[in-house]
This record gives C-alpha cells, structure tokens and sequence, in this order.
C-alpha cells in the first residue's frame, strides 16, 4: 500500500510505502528570516510530517541539503546540530544548488524507516 502525506497536483509532502517515509524537499514558509530561522522552519516542518507518519527524527536514514549560499554552511549545521536525535545522525549530502525562489535559503527532503510493528 502507497499512503499520501499532504498531497496536491504536483507532490506530496511525503509518501509512505514499504516502511519507509519519503520527505519531499521542504522549504521555509516564513522567507523574510535568516538561514538559521528559516532551517528551524524547514526542520519543524519535516518533524511534523514524520509524526503524520508514524515516526520521528531519530528514524531519519537519509537526508538532503541544498544551499543556495554554500557560505551559509556553518549557520545550518549549528541548527540542524541541536536538531538531530542525539546518537541518530543520518547519512546526509549538502549542495549548494539555485532553488525555486531566490529568497529560500535552505530546502532539506529526507527518508526515514517507520517503527516496526
């Protein structure tokens, strides 16, 4: 079975199947704020969409980063730092990419196992 997690025309905010959580990039609703209030945002959105799943942060396997501003590096790893369950850091890649919007300065997308049951 295939579930949806906030699903429009064009994607969903994640999809479920096979015990995994498939997180869609996530992007800052608030882009007026700096990289780290908008890296709270995006990392608060993705903790929400988790527990919609059926499960948390600490069951995150792999996540994806993109910058626009590579320089801003230091400034996410300082939020997402604090974030990250404490002994569960995925395995993760970071790029500085052009995104959607110029004044999105972080977008992360994720995949995460579901509890056994």
């Amino acid at each position: 079975m295939i579930r949806r997690i906030g699903s429009g025309p064009r994607l969903s905010a994640a999809t479920v199947h096979g015990g995994l959580v498939y997180v869609s990039g996530q992007v800052p609703d608030d882009l007026s704020v700096d990289v780290l209030d908008q890296t709270r945002q995006v990392l608060g959105k993705i903790d929400a969409i988790l527990a919609e799943a059926g499960t948390d942060k600490s069951r995150i396997l792999s996540a994806m980063v993109w910058l626009p501003a590579i320089g801003d590096f230091g400034a996410f790893n300082s939020v997402w730092d604090g974030w990250v369950a404490p002994g569960a850091a995925p395995a993760r890649a970071c790029v500085e990419s052009r995104l959607a919007d110029p004044a999105i300065k972080v977008e992360v997308g994720c995949i995460a196992a579901l509890p056994a049951d």
